[in-house]
């Protein structure tokens, strides 16, 4: 794959072996390559899934439905205001060669959201050439949910990664540099706040206001900053004693200073090695708060909700096989690039500073 090449010339030395080490270990190299191209394929959804037309050419004229404005059928010659069916517009089209109109729909041409109730049968229907995956319980397409739901799931994670990461890695340093009585306050009000049970908080919230994004993301931000806390100021404690640390006190460096630009950034290392399976923590609470009915809203898509279809029509098992084979491929190659990361920051494995 020599067309995908990062360069690390600006790199220190030191991260530059780092990530020759990285490369080296196959597994989570192209896990990761494989992981950042189903992230960008599900950040671009509409353009495979979706029931909007990605061109529309009528009456010489050109439209672009997926990414633009709301197009009422009356824009297209049809006797209706609201939105324009558009795979209903390509059967009129087809009809009429003649006139030049035409449009292309992506190659699942279903939302989410949408409802296939064509036909004589009942959902769930199987897998076939109209829905590749077959439908769920209300007759909606397998694959654009799976898709869908997999760009909720990372964004959720990413964004309780960050958000945490900040949180946590921030007190742990200011734990670990100042120490004293600061250090000994927070110690146990982390200990008493790691012991709320997070469940049944969210089943609390759950009962008074409507699970959403947000406060799902809120809540697991609150109680899950706390582990990387325990690292930080590990690491905090161990730089602060260092001489970079103790010329940077002799020459009136201030606290903040310190901290973020001489401790922080040697004891990135460890932060780096946990993202990955923080990321694989994430997605796993979210399929799980779905599956207990306590987590997005319906009709979100979502790997948990399509599981628990999964279990309850078990007579139908493309649901549940399709939603397990798709976290077991993104949980693997996770785990894959962990363990990568892991290995070549480890200086037992990789003697780095030689």
């Amino acid at each position: 794959m020599r067309w995908f090449k990062f360069n690390p010339i600006r790199l220190n030395p030191i991260t530059r072996r780092r990530w020759s080490r990285f490369r080296s270990i196959k597994r989570g190299y192209f896990s990761a390559l494989l992981l950042g191209v189903l992230i960008v394929i599900s950040l671009s959804a509409e353009l495979l899934v979706s029931n909007r037309a990605l061109i529309v050419h009528y009456q010489g004229h050109w439209y672009f439905p997926t990414y633009g404005a709301v197009l009422s059928g009356k824009t297209f010659g049809l006797d209706y205001d609201y939105e324009t069916d558009y795979k209903a517009l390509q059967q009129i089209f087809a009809q009429n060669k003649s006139v030049g109109d035409w449009l292309l729909m992506p190659p699942i041409p279903y939302s989410a959201y949408e409802t296939d109730l064509a036909g004589n049968d009942f959902p769930p229907l199987a897998p076939s050439l109209r829905h590749w995956l077959g439908t769920d319980t209300t007759g909606r397409d397998v694959a654009a949910r799976l898709l869908y739901g997999f760009r909720i799931a990372i964004a959720f994670s990413v964004a309780l990664l960050l958000f945490e990461y900040l949180i946590g890695i921030s007190i742990g340093c200011l734990m670990g540099y100042w120490g004293g009585v600061f250090d000994l306050i927070f110690q146990r009000l982390i200990e008493v706040w790691s012991n709320i049970p997070t469940l049944y908080v969210i089943m609390i919230v759950a009962s008074i206001v409507p699970p959403g994004f947000w406060t799902l993301l809120l809540i697991m931000i609150a109680f899950s900053w706390t582990n990387m806390t325990w690292y930080m100021r590990t690491a905090s404690y161990r730089e602060n004693t260092r001489d970079y640390v103790l010329a940077a006190r002799a020459i009136g460096a201030s606290g903040p200073r310190i901290i973020f630009r001489h401790i922080l950034p040697n004891s990135i290392s460890t932060v780096v090695t946990f993202v990955p399976f923080s990321v694989a923590a994430g997605v796993t609470a979210l399929t799980a708060l779905d599956y207990l009915g306590f987590g997005l809203p319906a009709p979100t898509p979502s790997w948990g909700e399509l599981l628990k279809q999964g279990t309850d029509n078990l007579e139908s098992p493309w649901i549940v096989s399709s939603v397990v084979i798709a976290m077991t491929l993104v949980l693997m190659l996770v785990t894959f690039i962990g363990e990568a990361i892991r290995e070549a920051f480890d200086p037992k494995t990789f003697r780095i500073y030689e």
